[in-house]
């Protein structure tokens, strides 16, 4: 079954371009840059309900940081998807997904696992 990466081209994002410099990301996989083209609200659905929004949305991100205050509090399901919807770059990256199986943000020991390096 074929991985596809989600996030954000590694010219822009550091976590991708790491990943892709030290062959993390298979050759096998697909990427999907949601910052070029809109990410469709069923594949955030499908990964909240596999991980659960509090593991996507990227709280220390300098998108998150822009935010009102407002947008800020008194997060819960629909108001994050809402967030991460309008503003992709509040989704963790990458994301990584095969199946209903989803990972989001780089962790150097689920990826060895994942693919088996």
């Amino acid at each position: 079954m074929t991985s596809t990466l989600y996030g954000i081209s590694p010219k822009v994002c550091d976590t991708v371009k790491n990943l892709e410099m030290a062959g993390r990301q298979p050759s096998a996989s697909q990427f999907f840059d949601y910052r070029e083209q809109p990410l469709p609200p069923e594949i955030l659905d499908s990964w909240i309900e596999a991980i659960g929004w509090e593991a996507l949305l990227n709280k220390r991100s300098t998108s998150f940081r822009a935010l009102a205050d407002a947008d800020k509090q008194q997060l819960n399901t629909e108001k994050a998807r809402q967030l991460m919807l309008a503003n992709p770059t509040l989704i963790k990256r990458p994301v990584l997904q095969q199946g209903t199986k989803v990972m989001a943000g780089f962790n150097e020991t689920a990826y060895r696992e994942w693919f088996g390096l």
